[in-house]
């Protein structure tokens, strides 16, 4: 592919790097006791339903034991 051997239209956004200004931004504003509320709402669902997940998983991941020697006795009775 070919490129083109010309300069870049904007210089300042390849200056953007070095350049510093003396004008401070604005302070951020400060999130709502409703915004703040709502964050930690939707953290809290997100944590309890990994927890849940895993409440209701580990047993269908548990290895049980007790059904594979009760069908392998019964299979040693029928023979």
């Amino acid at each position: 592919m070919l490129r083109r051997r010309e300069p870049v239209p904007f210089a300042f956004v390849a200056e953007a790097d070095r350049f510093r200004s003396n004008v401070t931004p604005p302070p951020r504003e400060r999130a709502s006791a409703g915004e703040t509320a709502g964050h930690w709402l939707v953290g809290l669902t997100i944590v309890a339903g990994l927890v849940g997940s895993l409440v209701l998983g580990m047993p269908a991941l548990s290895q049980d034991q007790a059904p594979t020697q009760t069908q392998q006795s019964q299979a040693s009775q029928g023979h």
